[in-house]
């Protein structure tokens, strides 16, 4: 995926206010069914996948001993004892090694030398895949369905805060799939804009807000955290909810077009930090980050160090910007 094929700024835009597709082949996917799959992935993560059924998708993490991430990833699941999981790009190795040392009678298939993935995004987008897939997957629904007499499967899920989902296709169609997007007006977006819609959604990235020394919890993402099963991590996520947080993922905004950049200092009363993620926002028209502080801070003035200077920040609970209009 290029960083951008026009501009950032359009490509993101477009998404906001109509569809753009991103081609994420990138990321891992890999199968996995048969007998004790399902009970495999309840050990290895911390959602619980049998609180969803067959036709729906789950976000969820792999954690060490620790409570810390190893990855978050995204589950689609189609059968009693049949998914694809699908980890980060740079996670997707360790993730199916993992999960396939751990249920030694189930078949797990690398999916990535044979498919495509494309993401449709915006509020246009449902439109677009109905028109093109006869069915749109709804909001972590998955569906299996066509693409010019050829299998799809498809599941309501992405990475821009918009709606749309994510088509895993054979390569053999992905191309004219492509085209049949751009000729129907959905934008290519690279990986610009990609970085740009996750940071407006308040999405958290791997490898910047999310760590093997980061929590679910110190990341605002106890959603992801079922309590009531055993698996890896539980003991330690337990004990921290008993002892509190060593630092806490804050979110902040600046007054115009002050950009808080990767590694900047943050600093609130006692408690300091850095900034994980920054950028320019293009709905909002001025500066917005995420950054970790140790200890959690209180209420009081959030500040973030940019080009040698110390800047009063607006905090803000993520995300940064609704389909509604700025939060």
């Amino acid at each position: 995926m290029p960083v951008q094929y026009t501009s950032v700024i359009a490509e993101h835009r477009a998404v906001r206010t109509g569809s753009g597709w991103f081609d994420v082949s990138h990321l891992g996917r890999f199968s996995f069914r048969g007998a004790g799959a399902t009970q495999t992935l309840r050990r290895l993560f911390c959602n619980d996948i049998d609180r969803i059924g067959p036709g729906r998708s789950q976000y969820t993490m792999m954690l060490n001993e620790s409570g810390g991430v190893i990855d978050d990833l995204i589950v689609w699941r189609w059968g009693t004892d049949d998914h694809w999981v699908l980890p980060n790009a740079a996670n997707h190795e360790r993730v199916m090694a993992r999960v396939a040392a751990a249920a030694p009678e189930a078949e797990v298939v690398d999916l990535r030398p044979t498919t495509v993935a494309i993401a449709v995004q915006g509020p246009d987008a449902p439109r677009h895949l109905a028109a093109l897939l006869d069915e749109a997957p709804r909001r972590f629904r998955t569906v299996i369905t066509e693409f010019r007499g050829v299998e799809v499967r498809a599941a309501g899920t992405g990475y821009t805060g918009e709606p749309g989902g994510e088509v895993v296709l054979p390569v053999d169609v992905a191309e004219d799939f492509a085209r049949a997007l751009c000729e129907r007006g959905v934008v290519p977006a690279g990986l610009g804009a990609r970085d740009t819609l996750r940071l407006e959604a308040g999405l958290a990235l791997w490898g910047q807000e999310l760590d093997e020394d980061t929590t679910p919890l110190e990341a605002h993402l106890e959603f992801t955290v079922s309590f009531d099963h055993e698996f890896v991590g539980r003991e330690a996520l337990e004990d921290e909810r008993r002892r509190g947080l060593r630092k806490e993922l804050v979110g902040f905004a600046t007054e115009g077009r002050k950009i808080p950049r990767h590694g900047y200092r943050l600093r609130a009363g006692e408690s300091r930090g850095e900034v994980t993620s920054g950028n320019f926002s293009p709905m909002l028209e001025r500066g917005i980050g995420l950054g970790y502080l140790a200890p959690p801070p209180g209420d009081g003035d959030l500040e973030v160090e940019i080009r040698g200077e110390w800047v009063q920040v607006e905090r803000i609970d993520p995300p940064f910007y609704r389909r509604s209009g700025p939060s």
